[in-house]
């Protein structure tokens, strides 16, 4: 049985995964030349335009505050197919090559989310969107620093565990903003 939490990550990342795929057909696969780094601070520039909104209540850019976490979202996802196709040296990858990576590590971040919210009861539901922010560009800095350290830690979890994370967050802002349409 799909809970209510479930089925409103699978509407997001429907969303996301569609945007990806009209990306992958307008541009290609041009985000392969980018170091996990480069990633890391595409999502940073998200994350503080977010941020930044937040704060000064309001934008002169138009693009809406959702666009910036369906980045979030994508990039996160990017960074996670990116480090599975270190090996692969190609720039030009299919949307049929790379659907397959991307729907796996929706599953495997959407696992993650179902076992932290089993263990934490959704708390996250009863969190604000400038909170949930912070924690993103937090987590940033977290990852910024384990990039730093050439991927070394001593007690914490690395990279990709950081990026599924954020990857989770930002769906939960975007959950929370579908909420306040309605």
């Amino acid at each position: 049985m799909e809970t209510q939490t479930a089925s409103e990550y699978n509407e997001v990342i429907g969303l996301c995964k569609e945007l990806f795929k009209k990306k992958t057909q307008d541009y290609g696969t041009a985000w392969r030349i980018l170091r996990l780094p480069s990633l890391t601070d595409q999502i940073f520039i998200k994350a503080q335009r977010i941020r930044s909104i937040q704060e000064k209540g309001t934008q002169k850019v138009e693009d809406p505050i959702k666009d910036e976490f369906i980045g979030i979202i994508n990039y996160c996802l990017i960074a996670l197919m990116q480090n599975d196709l270190a090996a692969d040296s190609r720039m030009e990858l299919t949307f049929e090559e790379l659907e397959p990576v991307y729907d796996k590590w929706v599953e495997d971040t959407k696992d993650l989310l179902a076992n932290k919210n089993h263990d934490y009861g959704e708390a996250w539901r009863g969190m604000r969107i400038s909170s949930i922010t912070d924690i993103i560009l937090m987590k940033l800095y977290r990852v910024k620093q384990i990039e730093d350290n050439q991927g070394q830690t001593l007690v914490s979890e690395g990279v990709i565990a950081n990026y599924q994370d954020m990857l989770n967050y930002a769906v939960f802002c975007m959950i929370k903003l579908n909420q306040n349409d309605h």
